[in-house]
């Protein structure tokens, strides 16, 4: 069940609830030692991801209110500071696709030293959802992979004096700050199993299997503070996410590719790690794409397997306080993992050039004016605190009617158009290019697919599998109307393929082209 959020800035403002009945998200005191803040401030809603306590990570939500304890979200724009964390005693971020600020990062490391908690929850290497060139995992880290020594290489003047790229620095914040490093691997589809080994504090109590679905792992730099919780078993070439840019998997499996789930423990504090969002994700998404407006697919993860109560334990911990500072003792400690030539920060590499798609249109991730109406920041100016679920319906209803206002405003397709279309006639695999779409009368939901010789798509855009491009109105430009879309061409392709122009899902030309 989802929650609705209400507004509060420098102190927080109480929503009264509707209901006697009240929901743990509606009443938030100053003393409240129970507290639990979702960091919403850094992309955590870019592209398909809706990792919000009211959208996809409602069910979670709910299942730390059931433990007891209340949740708060940050808005869009809020930055993280030690004044702000010290109001809870933990603090969750769901897959950041914005970067931290070095006061940001400070003020993390502060605050779980003098005994807050904090959850990172990561995804695999280059997901990079909002095209920053900044995957969730080297936002943890704390440096680009590829650029450790200038963070903004690539980019643009625009993007690089832009305040979300103020105070952004590099360094190997994670290892040095809490024993742990993600990796940027990309596993898929793997059936993980609970060992007793690994079994600290209880972390892994009913816990009996986990499934990773294109994640990443965690080394473990300094076992003196740090441990893995769960592990991959053997693993193969097969296992690799299929978009992987890289091998994908590292090693043979088990604890030499690292754990899915780690924790640390630093000075009063406890920290936890997670190499994907799809363990705790759910199929409820309230926010439109920022990018294009098109409604999104979340799914329901944290319903599969063992993954509510592995979560439930994790949360659990994290709220005990406790003031050792070392594992030492605890249990037998880890071996660090083995770190290849290539993940050492200084000598990373990027293996393909970043970002791995261009944004459309007027799309800028750094500007929430860009956004399109619906999407999460577009219009927020406020940190949020949960209301009642009345609320929720409420504004559900009114977040539906301004969709629907929004798309009403747009002229419907004319059928007949004469169509131009623009492209290079021979092109070669993996090299990007441009259709250009002209039209002589506005058309809407305009998109293309690539298909082959035996009637395979072989299309890529926007970072996706093989497939149909996101759709898009055509703009007026001077005396005619335009669209157009970048992608590439997957590996398997060769000979003529045909270029399908649709509008609205209904084919209106076809294109030839042919790849070398």
């Amino acid at each position: 069940m989802k929650k609705i959020t209400a507004l509060f800035a420098a102190t927080i403002f109480l929503t009264a609830c509707n209901s006697a009945d009240e929901s743990n998200t509606t009443k938030l005191k100053s003393d409240d030692a129970n507290e639990i803040l979702f960091d919403a401030s850094h992309g955590v809603t870019a592209g398909e991801a809706d990792w919000v306590i009211d959208g996809g990570f409602s069910t979670f939500n709910d299942d730390i209110n059931k433990l007891g304890f209340t949740t708060a979200s940050t808005d869009y724009q809020a930055e993280i500071t030690l004044k702000l964390l010290k109001q809870y005693k933990a603090f969750i971020m769901p897959e950041p696709n914005i970067p931290l600020k070095a006061s940001e990062q400070q003020a993390i490391k502060d605050y779980v030293n003098s005994g807050g908690s904090i959850m990172m929850i990561a995804d695999h290497y280059n997901a990079d959802r909002n095209l920053n060139r900044f995957d969730a995992s080297e936002i943890f880290n704390g440096y680009r992979r590829g650029a450790f020594r200038n963070i903004t290489k690539g980019m643009s003047q625009d993007e690089i004096n832009s305040d979300r790229m103020q105070d952004v620095t590099s360094s190997d914040y994670l290892s040095k700050t809490f024993g742990v490093r993600f990796r940027y691997n990309a596993l898929d589809d793997v059936v993980l199993s609970a060992k007793d080994e690994d079994n600290a504090f209880g972390l892994l109590d009913n816990v009996e299997k986990v499934n990773m679905h294109a994640g990443s792992t965690i080394m473990i730099t300094n076992p003196e503070i740090a441990k893995g919780i769960i592990y991959p078993e053997k693993l193969s070439k097969h296992d690799k996410w299929s978009h992987a840019v890289d091998q994908g998997v590292y090693t043979n499996g088990f604890k030499d590719e690292g754990a899915f789930i780690a924790i640390s423990k630093l000075g009063k504090g406890k920290a936890v790690f997670i190499g994907d969002s799809s363990i705790v994700e759910d199929n409820t998404p309230k926010y439109v794409r920022e990018d294009n407006g098109q409604e999104k697919q979340t799914y329901d993860g944290i319903r599969e397997m063992d993954h509510q109560i592995l979560m439930e334990n994790l949360v659990k911990w994290m709220m005990k306080q406790e003031d050792y500072s070392s594992l030492n003792g605890k249990f037998s400690l880890d071996k660090p993992t083995k770190v290849l030539n290539f993940e050492v920060p200084e000598q990373s590499t990027e293996p393909k050039r970043e970002p791995w798609g261009t944004p459309g249109h007027d799309y800028k991730w750094y500007d929430p004016s860009t956004f399109e109406p619906g999407s999460f920041g577009k219009d927020t100016k406020h940190v949020t605190v949960p209301g009642s679920e009345h609320q929720q319906n409420n504004k559900s209803i009114n977040n539906k009617k301004e969709n629907e206002d929004s798309k009403s405003t747009r002229k419907k397709t004319i059928t007949g158009s004469k169509i131009d279309v623009q492209y290079p006639k021979t092109v070669n695999i993996g090299q990007r290019f441009t259709v250009n779409v002209y039209t002589q009368e506005q058309l809407d939901q305009v998109s293309i697919e690539l298909i082959d010789a035996d009637g395979e798509q072989v299309g890529l855009f926007d970072g996706n599998p093989p497939g149909q491009s996101r759709a898009y109105d055509t703009k007026k430009n001077e005396n005619r109307f335009h669209s157009y879309f970048h992608g590439k061409i997957a590996r398997e392709a060769n000979g003529e393929i045909t270029i399908n122009i649709y509008a609205k899902n209904q084919l209106i030309q076809k294109e030839k082209m042919i790849v070398r």
